[in-house]
């Protein structure tokens, strides 16, 4: 294992609650908005990470410290490749609630790779799937009276087929 010195130096991000983890810059650099902060030489306190709770920001962390690995590992035989595809399943594997919070953290930060992953689950979650049961599946109130929803479905007959 390299020692915290061949990998770089430290960072230290804080979350919305205040808690403060210390990752490398290689794992912090994974999120484009913290890269320009430490570019632009403001990271020697920390960053503070105001709309990331401490549950979602360790989260987001474990993300990005098996990306920036995962970059450095990849081999020509494409193992690597299907193993980080496989974490990535596994990963993102949760609770509606986190899967927004991953969503919003990543957007906020300009993760593309997560941020990615992120939308394709939530995509897959709509995929095929009714009104009535993505209302569902996202506790949506139908706010439509019946004879409003009955006018939408005839204006927009083609997205109700």
């Amino acid at each position: 294992m390299a020692s915290s010195a061949e990998k770089g130096k430290n960072i230290v991000l804080r979350s919305r609650n205040g808690e403060e983890f210390e990752v490398e810059e290689s794992t912090a650099r994974q999120s484009e908005v913290i890269g320009n902060v430490i570019d632009d030489g403001c990271a020697e306190d920390g960053i503070p990470l105001p709309i990331v709770d401490t549950r979602t920001l360790a989260k987001v962390i474990e993300y990005c410290r098996k990306h920036a690995g995962a970059t450095s590992e990849l081999g020509d035989d494409g193992n690597a490749d299907e193993e980080i595809k496989s974490w990535d399943a596994a990963y993102i594997d949760v609770h509606l609630d986190v899967l927004f919070d991953l969503l919003r953290a990543s957007n906020f930060l300009n993760i593309p790779g997560l941020l990615d992953l992120a939308c394709k689950k939530l995509a897959n979650m709509i995929k095929g799937k009714s009104v009535e049961e993505i209302r569902r599946t996202f506790n949506i109130q139908n706010d439509f009276t019946p004879e409003e929803e009955e006018e939408i479905r005839k204006q927009n007959q083609w997205a109700f087929e």
